[in-house]
């Protein structure tokens, strides 16, 4: 493997040759970035996951040079907003003519610099009841410590805080899915947490609504669970069509998945960081 820089590794040959032609093509190209592993440390407390706070001006500088950044995560649009403090950021980038979009919630909710409202539908049918029965299946399960998240599109079961939180997850998952079948939601795992939400929206869709709305000429996403899969899946598609794109696996000791599709594996948010700071840089460097 080839070091770029830091954290940062590339995984082969082809993707040292990847990440050159989206320099190339840095003035077409969007950046799909999750948020919880990506842009801001795992926490034990949600609610707490501040953005890194080097990341405000690495997406302000990285804006200049891109046609624009996209936040695309499993959190509600404006818990993201507010813990990324991604309006005063959307406020710099606009007024430089480039645009910031948040996908929240999968893709279900979209804020953008340009249009400063979150948009989303109405909550799926059957969350409210299985809501109402997810706590008598936790303390079944031995699991009533569970952290439980309202999003408002989806409900999500924490079990970081457990003492066994490996064991609790496990235990937890099959009976979540089928207790989430059952009332037509379908279940996204991740690092010691199990969402529920409604079927048909995923982050693959959210990089698909860029490329169809931007006509962009290249794509570059970064994320770190299981969650960032489709997006994968999506950015994939387009290089098999031609495009430049680049696929960033932010790593952890908890979560792997993605580092054999990966063309570039960094440490963390300080690694995806380096990362759009050195691709930032070489695109500005380019262009001179």
């Amino acid at each position: 493997m080839a070091w770029l820089a830091g954290d940062v590794e590339f995984t082969s040959v082809e993707g040292e040759q990847r990440y050159a032609a989206l320099v190339r093509a840095a003035a077409a190209t969007a950046v799909g970035l999750d948020f919880d592993g990506t842009l801001a440390p795992i926490v034990d407390d949600p609610e707490k996951a501040h953005i890194h706070p080097d990341a405000p001006p690495v997406l302000v500088d990285l804006a200049a040079q891109v046609r624009a950044v996209a936040v695309v995560t499993g959190r509600p649009a404006r818990q993201v907003l507010d813990l990324g403090g991604l309006e005063d950021v959307g406020d710099t980038v606009g007024a430089a003519g480039k645009g910031l979009y948040v996908f929240g919630q999968y893709g279900n909710e979209r804020w953008s610099s340009t249009r400063r409202r979150v948009v989303g539908p109405r909550p799926p049918a059957g969350l409210a009841a299985f809501e109402r029965e997810l706590p008598r299946l936790l303390r079944r399960l031995g699991a009533e410590g569970a952290f439980i998240e309202d999003k408002g599109l989806a409900v999500a079961v924490h079990t970081r805080r457990l003492d066994d939180a490996d064991a609790a997850f496990a235990r937890i998952l099959p009976e979540l899915r089928d207790l989430a079948e059952r009332h037509d939601l379908v279940v996204e795992p991740g690092k010691q947490v199990v969402e529920v939400r409604s079927p048909g929206m995923h982050k693959g869709q959210a990089v698909q609504t860029l490329v169809d709305e931007l006509d962009l000429g290249g794509f570059l996403f970064a994320g770190d669970d299981l969650g960032d899969v489709e997006a994968f899946d999506a950015v994939a598609r387009l290089a098999e069509q031609g495009m430049p794109t680049l696929l960033v696996c932010s790593s952890s000791d908890e979560e792997s998945a993605l580092v054999e599709r990966a063309d570039v594996v960094v440490r963390g948010p300080d690694g995806v960081l380096d990362l759009l700071a050195t691709f930032t840089d070489d695109a500005a460097a380019l262009r001179a």
